[in-house]
């Protein structure tokens, strides 16, 4: 039978035996590339990538003497890359919520070139429409044929090193590689993908590995040699929970088996009476219809109007929580009611006040129909729930945006030429050893109303706008936390440095969304 790569098994061998850093460092230097890609793919957002990356490098040192020669360690690590992702995203579903939508409809919007100037050719564009589905269509296959293309097309093996590994001849590795490219071809066709099994290898050849930051190996390195002691709070919470995944899997005698498992015991669905609402072209809609919080992907879909109970609250589904709109379509995944509410009278959760007795458990919504609007949503939720909701003005905690100072460094007016352009994004990054944490929030040619969308899923109150400025601004906030504070009163002791701006703490009158259950 085969085993790891004979640099693998002799380099872990000796981590385990002798907690040799060298030995571990290299480890890192040759996988940290493909780890790093993995998540990148998943969470689209490299600052989180990096974090997740340190993740799995830690969990691989706390389970290396555990770990068998049979084990095909670059199979071993996408896998936990994917676990460790989904579980990130889960995490943040509750912090990014409102600023989910933004960035998740920019993130994927290529440029026009790569770093060397090279134009878009038709492989760059399967390689678009491939990579947001690569790792769901990995996940399916089963383990040694994922390791057979991980191995083939993303680590460059050729077939008589694939074979070593996996203990089979070049023939036989052959042939399972055809076969689950097929399987592959398959996956992609069902979803709309045109090409052929030979573009789908040489796409994944060429574009599945990036190189990770420069810095990025050692310190991982640094921090998972100690088996993460010196690791944030954030990510050791992302240890636990993805390690405790992986047990979870490893008890199961199938994988199949084990997802689905874990999926009804992660599943608290009070509302059990919500079933899909479609048109006939629904039949066509799987779970890979969530894959992307994306505009161009949400416009791509067919017509369907979908609102059922989550499949993806387990972070082993593989995919965060998330909202995407384009015009009147709709997509929602693993949403809250109060969510699903917002999305259905487009008013921030903050401005919610929710029923004594609203629905539990989170959901998925999928609206493309051509009658698709936030009114046939209304209606579908009193259909199902039995809930709507009327504006109304109430006291309430609030707090108001002001202007300080004029002229700051991180609020500027902006000089782009297509209004209302560049949606908000954020991303994040640890200094190891220091227990702080920097999370930048930018955004360019977007007006202040924007900035308070954002800010709002900060600090759970509605945000009221007294600057008196107009038009579109770029923003640049690093807020940085540690030593246990909080990161909204980071945020509000940073602004009135960085952007001039200062929130306000008030109670007063203010337009709220009043949820009600219908009396029968």
């Amino acid at each position: 039978m085969g085993e790891m790569p004979n640099n693998d098994v002799t380099l872990l061998r000796e981590y385990a035996r002798d907690n040799s850093e060298a030995a571990f460092a290299a480890l890192v230097s040759r996988h940290v590339n493909l780890v790093y890609s993995v998540a990148w793919r998943q969470v689209g957002d490299p600052h989180l990538a990096e974090e997740i990356t340190q993740v799995v490098f830690i969990i691989l040192a706390r389970k290396a003497s555990s770990l068998g020669p049979k084990t095909i360690l670059p199979g071993w690590l996408c896998r936990t890359a994917r676990y460790a992702s989904a579980n990130a995203l889960t995490i943040q579903r509750r912090r990014q919520r409102r600023e989910q939508e933004a960035y998740m409809q920019s993130q994927l919007d290529p440029p026009q070139s790569d770093l060397s100037g090279r134009s878009k050719t038709e492989a760059d564009e399967t390689w678009l429409q491939i990579a947001p589905l690569l790792d769901t269509a990995l996940e399916r296959l089963g383990q040694k044929d994922h390791d057979a293309i991980v191995l083939r097309f993303i680590e460059g093996r050729n077939f008589k090193e694939v074979g070593a590994a996996l203990g089979a001849s070049e023939d036989a590795v052959k042939m399972r590689v055809s076969r689950a490219l097929e399987k592959l071809h398959r996956f992609f066709s069902r979803r709309g993908i045109s090409s052929t099994t030979a573009i789908i290898a040489g796409t994944i050849s060429a574009n599945s590995v990036q190189a990770a930051p420069v810095a990025l190996a050692k310190c991982v390195t640094a921090i998972a040699i100690v088996k993460g002691s010196m690791a944030t709070a954030t990510t050791l919470t992302l240890v636990k929970g993805t390690m405790k995944i992986m047990t979870m899997l490893k008890l199961k005698t199938a994988a199949a088996i084990g997802v689905a498992v874990i999926l009804a015991a992660g599943t608290t669905i009070v509302a059990s009476k919500v079933v899909a609402q479609s048109s006939d072209a629904a039949s066509t809609i799987d779970d890979s219809a969530w894959a992307q919080m994306d505009t161009r992907a949400l416009n791509a879909l067919p017509a369907a109007f979908v609102l059922r109970p989550t499949h993806f609250v387990s972070p082993v589904g593989g995919f965060g929580g998330g909202m995407a709109k384009a015009g009147n379509k709709m997509l929602g995944r693993a949403v809250s009611f109060d969510a699903l509410i917002g999305m259905a009278y487009e008013v921030d959760v903050n401005q919610i006040v929710p029923s004594p007795d609203k629905v539990a458990g989170s959901f998925d919504l999928l609206m493309t129909t051509a009658d698709a609007s936030k009114e046939k949503l209304q209606k579908e939720i009193q259909r199902q729930f039995g809930y709507v909701a009327h504006r109304e003005t109430r006291q309430a905690d609030v707090l108001v945006l002001t202007l300080k100072r004029v002229g700051a460094p991180g609020l500027k007016p902006s000089r782009g030429q297509n209004r209302g352009g560049g949606g908000f994004a954020s991303s994040s990054s640890s200094s190891a050893g220091t227990g702080q944490r920097s999370r930048q929030v930018g955004s360019q040619n977007q007006p202040i109303s924007s900035l308070i969308k954002n800010l709002q899923g900060y600090f759970d109150k509605p945000i009221i706008d007294r600057t008196g400025l107009t038009g579109n601004f770029d923003v640049s906030l690093t807020v940085t936390t540690g030593n246990g504070g909080s990161e909204s009163d980071a945020i509000m002791q940073a602004m009135p440095v960085q952007l001039g701006l200062e929130l306000v703490p008030s109670h007063e009158s203010t337009e709220m969304l009043v949820v009600e259950q219908v009396k029968h």
